[in-house]
């Protein structure tokens, strides 16, 4: 059993989130699921983003740091999409992480001013074609998967964003299913 701080995407606490969450509880995991934004959630991917931009992308993160206070190090932080943000930070920086999983984003661990920590172990799922992760996104998970034993570069065919969030219109079945397996299975080894 793993203990795993999952972070929202820039759309909110969508149903689809909070399912994903369930499937991983019904394996048998602890799964937290702080709402960064108070509540708030967003049809569209664009307002999502606009609303993250007005609070301000570091009261984000600290509000990922909060959520994590009172939870134990050992935990094993996810992120969806700007939840990667949050969730990649502390799996950086917060003594005992025991791995990350990074859906839909990647930042380079310069972002957080500490190389990633030696033996936590980090996967990253996205669509080779989307439009949100080409460019910096997919070259800092490609850096990640070169450069860190213990990463994971998932690479899914298609140009959809949240396609594990079962709620929206970029859901893919396939690929989401295949995600899930492979999230399982590495929370598996942890626990």
């Amino acid at each position: 059993m793993a203990q795993v701080l999952l972070f929202h995407h820039a759309q909110g606490m969508t149903s689809g989130i909070l399912s994903f969450a369930d499937e991983l509880r019904a394996a048998g995991h602890v799964v937290h699921t702080p709402d960064l934004y108070e509540g708030k959630t967003f049809t569209n991917l664009s307002d999502g983003v606009g609303y993250a931009k007005q609070v301000g992308f570091d009261t984000i993160i600290d509000r990922g740091r909060a959520a994590a206070a009172d939870l134990p190090g050992e935990i094993v932080y996810a992120g969806f999409s700007l939840g990667v943000m949050p969730a990649q930070m502390l799996a950086q920086t917060r003594r005992g992480a025991k791995g990350a999983l990074l859906f839909s984003a990647c930042f380079p661990t310069s972002e957080f001013g500490t190389p990633w920590p030696e033996g936590v172990p980090v996967q990253v799922h996205m669509m080779d074609a989307d439009e949100w992760v080409l460019g910096p996104d997919l070259d800092a998970a490609r850096q990640l998967a070169e450069t860190v034993d213990s990463a994971e570069l998932f690479l899914y065919r298609g140009d959809r964003h949240l396609f594990a969030d079962n709620t929206l219109p970029d859901y893919d079945e396939t690929a989401a299913a295949l995600l899930e397996e492979r999230v399982l299975k590495f929370l598996d080894n942890i626990g």
